[in-house]
């Protein structure tokens, strides 16, 4: 068996571990002074690509113009679609407490997995 990659790695260990002891001595809040490394790397980055201003619009008119062109292609089957909607809607009775329940139930769901996805994983 080779023991260089072993190796390698224990070194590699031991070159960090005072970056660890620092960040563990100083709570891993503190500032930790590198004079202006981390600045300079940020701003060696390349800049995003600036994406167009009428590149917007152009994808919705496409979206729009495609939504459209489906509706033209099938009517019978939108007809239909709307029909149902309106009936099944047309039946619920509605109240302000049964929109308010819904719409609480909407958020607590949405911040729920929001906080479920964006919570820390170990």
């Amino acid at each position: 068996m080779n023991n260089a990659h072993d190796e390698s790695t224990v070194l590699a260990a031991s070159a960090d571990a005072w970056l660890e002891d620092l960040l563990v001595a100083a709570g891993a809040a503190a500032y930790i002074d590198d004079a202006g490394f981390t600045a300079r790397v940020v701003e060696a980055l390349p800049r995003p690509a600036a994406v167009p201003a009428w590149r917007r619009p152009v994808v919705a008119a496409l979206w729009g113009t495609a939504a459209i062109a489906l509706v033209l292609a099938t009517p019978s089957l939108f007809v239909d679609l709307l029909r149902e909607a309106h009936r099944l809607l047309s039946a619920q009775p509605f109240s302000l407490a049964g929109v308010g329940t819904v719409l609480a139930t909407m958020v607590a769901l949405t911040w729920g997995a929001a906080a479920w996805s964006l919570h820390e994983r170990n």
